[in-house]
């Protein structure tokens, strides 16, 4: 659940950088959505925003795993995470985003940014104490019990 929850919250305020950078710049708030679409299978030469708010939650619920999955071994907080964001940033912009032409054309700083800040708040959040029922913190690591 706690995954998730940061997941969530990452995926909404990572878009921030390119949204303030496309208000700035006068550029379409929506192009890094609809480009995101075209990440879907069928769909590489058709953007659309539906399609690209269902990539980019399957593109952030699958990263977020992978930051998740290394949170349970390592504590990420804020700083760990941009930097894990930044390595997200160099793979999906870097060597993914090559053969998606609508991803390559969006500008790349607040792309990049948008990632630094994704990886950020996913790995701030996971770092986090859980909170249990009886509205005390746990520090029992996920999926593990206390003996």
């Amino acid at each position: 659940m706690k995954a998730t929850r940061a997941g969530a919250v990452a995926a909404v305020v990572s878009g921030i950088p390119s949204t303030v950078h496309a208000l700035v710049t006068d550029r379409d708030i929506l192009a890094a959505t609809r480009a995101a679409g075209t990440l879907l299978p069928g769909r590489r030469d058709r953007p659309g925003v539906a399609a690209g708010l269902v990539a980019h939650a399957v593109v952030s619920a699958v990263w977020t795993s992978v930051l998740a999955a290394a949170a349970r071994r390592h504590r990420l907080g804020a700083g760990g995470g941009a930097v894990a964001g930044l390595v997200i940033a160099a793979l999906d912009l870097g060597i993914a985003a090559r053969g998606y032409p609508y991803v390559r054309a969006l500008p790349r700083g607040p792309q990049i940014l948008d990632h630094l800040v994704f990886g950020a708040v996913t790995g701030a959040l996971l770092d986090r104490p859980q909170r249990t029922d009886q509205d005390t913190t746990s520090t029992t690591s996920p999926g593990c019990s206390e003996l």
